[in-house]
């Protein structure tokens, strides 16, 4: 017995050092300091900025962050559900929203404030056929003439440059071509969005009729400007994957989808137990003018890493009272 207590009092000793350098950290402003953080994006690389930057404000937190990993947007709601990984920066609601309710919804994950806000989807062809043709509803396609106008391959029907299967779109693009009529004039085309678009561009300047899907932030629509390159097309109704939701604007257009807001989600448990990580996700925002123009120098090669992140320190320079008023809302919420 005599010889066990000076080992008692080792390990009390050290257990009080450990508390002792948790509470100096946190009195330093490093909440996070000795917590290990898992960032998720999907295989959009665009997607790369917007969470670099969270992965930046929690280093500024005492945060230690892997590098990101790439998965589909559904796996990433499991993975950060399940524990396997701790945020994504990219999570849309609505179009998420059945990823986030077969992950456990509000249960097992969390997702507070507005990280951007008003990001659009639809449906786009270039203005000069639009005007030729009168063309301003995607339902005017199921018109055989009016179809093979955009027929890419000779086969007569519409070729639409779609969405990846797994990104969420595709399933509110295929109820649609559902909906009004078009699958026996308009043919969904999927596989790498970036390659097809690439395509599409192309046939653009070549002077040829384009039919494609896109939203914003991202940088097809600083390319292909909306209202002088081409124009949105409107739906005849709305259909939302079997729901009743109005997908009309407060403008009165309906181009089919809502405008979505882009939320950091986070797992539960983590957030709970780290009260700054949580308020720093809530607080975030992050401007889609922004993102759209950081996307576009993706667009125009400077597309790596390294690009990537003098893009997000260069934001973070040029934002700097923005960024440090995160962080220290995030540090109060430690405290």
């Amino acid at each position: 017995m005599k010889r066990t207590r000076p080992v008692a009092r080792g390990l009390l000793a050290i257990g009080l050092l450990v508390l002792g350098l948790a509470t100096q950290a946190r009195a330093n402003g490093l909440p996070g300091k000795g917590v290990t953080v898992q960032p998720l994006k999907s295989s959009l690389a665009e997607e790369m900025f917007q969470t670099l930057l969270v992965s930046r404000a929690l280093e500024k937190l005492g945060y230690a962050v892997e590098p990101m990993k790439d998965l589909e947007p559904a796996t990433e709601h499991l993975a950060i559900a399940n524990g396997d990984a701790t945020f994504m920066a990219n999570h849309w609601n609505l179009l998420h929203a059945d990823f986030y309710r077969n992950s456990g919804g509000d249960a097992r994950l969390s997702r507070r404030g507005v990280y951007a806000d008003g990001a659009v989807q639809g449906y786009l062809i270039d203005r000069k056929t639009a005007e030729q043709y009168n063309i301003t509803r995607i339902d005017q396609l199921k018109d055989p003439a009016i179809a093979k106008l955009f027929d890419t391959d000779g086969d007569g029907k519409a070729d639409l440059t779609g969405c990846n299967p797994g990104w969420g779109c595709e399933l509110a693009i295929e109820n649609h071509l559902t909906a009004y009529q078009l699958r026996d004039s308009v043919t969904h085309k999927q596989g790498s969005y970036a390659a097809l678009m690439a395509d599409t561009i192309a046939r653009f300047k070549q002077g040829q009729p384009i039919l494609y899907y896109t939203w914003t932030p991202y940088w097809v629509s600083a390319v292909l400007r909306p209202g002088t390159d081409v124009v949105w097309l409107q739906v005849p109704f709305s259909s939302s994957q079997g729901d009743s939701v109005d997908t009309r604007l407060a403008n009165g257009r309906n181009y089919g989808f809502l405008a979505n807001q882009q939320q950091i989600v986070a797992n539960k448990d983590f957030v709970a137990k780290n009260p700054a990580a949580g308020r720093l996700f809530e607080v975030m925002k992050l401007p889609i003018a922004d993102i759209n123009a950081q996307n576009l120098r993706m667009s125009q090669g400077a597309n790596s890493q390294r690009d990537v992140e003098r893009h997000v320190d260069g934001w973070i320079r040029v934002h700097q009272p923005l960024f440090d008023g995160w962080i220290e809302e995030a540090r109060a919420a430690a405290r």
